[in-house]
């Protein structure tokens, strides 16, 4: 399958998805404990998560966080869009994380490649400047606006999403964006119970058949909390569950915190899969054996 990000077009295959690390200049962050505060904080932290493997950084400059107000327009643009035109000069492949039209059309001046809207395309102007520019868009299910906390009753929340994303599809086609720019995420966690996103992951073929590339977006989301019992920073055993599961049922691009755990999970996942003929022969090097000292 092929994406077409405007002037880059990704291959990717069933099995080795691409790493989409998570890049947050807001304050009040859902998940990240870290406050990546200055430019030059959120820049080392990107450049980093490209080293461990990431191909595409999302950087985001308002949380999901239903209990805090959305930022201004503009603070989130003064936010974003330094940022995303150091990476883009940095030859890094980026995609803006928002709802708000004015900080995608910024974003995109400064150099962003793909448009993850979290509204589910809640203004279709989104899907005319992802035409207009030929950046990728991310089409996201939800049934509650931005920063709201609604939990619709499903009578079956795959068959919701399903018909949502190819609405959305339908909306985004029609006002010009094409089919080979475009990627779904069925939205866990958004307007969606534990129970509703579990369902929703363990059907995901049901989602991959809509033909384009599938965004698993599950790091340290609540879902797993609910599960596990943990706090959001402590998630990563349940994240590596929940990318394990969504690989095998054909997600293409994975959006996570944990950069280079998630890449090492895969690494050894796609050798032990049989999905990677590079295998290492015997190394005799202490590190590898033992502890220092041991």
């Amino acid at each position: 399958m092929e994406l077409q990000l405007r002037d880059r077009t990704l291959s990717i295959e069933l099995g080795r998805p691409l790493l989409m690390g998570i890049v947050n200049t807001s304050r009040d962050s859902v998940s990240d404990t870290v406050r990546l505060r200055t430019l030059d904080e959120q820049r080392a932290a990107a450049l980093q998560m490209r080293d461990e493997g990431a191909t595409i950084i999302d950087v985001g400059g308002d949380s999901g966080r239903t209990d805090r107000a959305p930022r201004s327009e503009d603070e989130e643009i003064r936010q974003v869009a330094p940022l995303v035109e150091s990476l883009v000069a940095d030859g890094i492949l980026v995609s803006v994380d928002t709802f708000k039209l004015r900080v995608a059309q910024a974003a995109v001046a400064a150099g962003a490649a793909l448009i993850n809207d979290v509204s589910g395309l809640a203004d279709p102007r989104m899907a005319e400047l992802a035409a207009q520019c030929g950046a990728g868009l991310v089409l996201m299910h939800t049934r509650a606006e931005p920063k709201a906390a609604r939990f619709p009753r499903y009578e079956d929340p795959v068959a919701d999403v399903v018909d949502f994303l190819s609405e959305r599809m339908q909306v985004a086609r029609d006002k010009g964006v094409r089919a080979e720019q475009i990627v779904l995420d069925p939205g866990p966690d958004y307007a969606k119970t534990p129970r509703d996103s579990i369902e929703i992951l363990r059907r995901l073929p049901e989602v991959t058949a809509l033909g384009r590339p599938i965004l698993l977006a599950v790091s340290r989301k609540y879902f797993i909390g609910a599960l596990t019992d943990r706090p959001p920073d402590d998630r990563l055993a349940g994240t590596l569950a929940a990318v394990g599961v969504g690989v095998d049922a054909g997600a293409a691009i994975v959006r996570v915190h944990d950069v280079s755990d998630v890449a090492r999970f895969l690494r050894v996942r796609a050798a032990l899969a049989g999905l990677d003929d590079e295998l290492p022969d015997y190394r005799d090097e202490e590190r590898l054996k033992w502890l220092p000292g041991g």
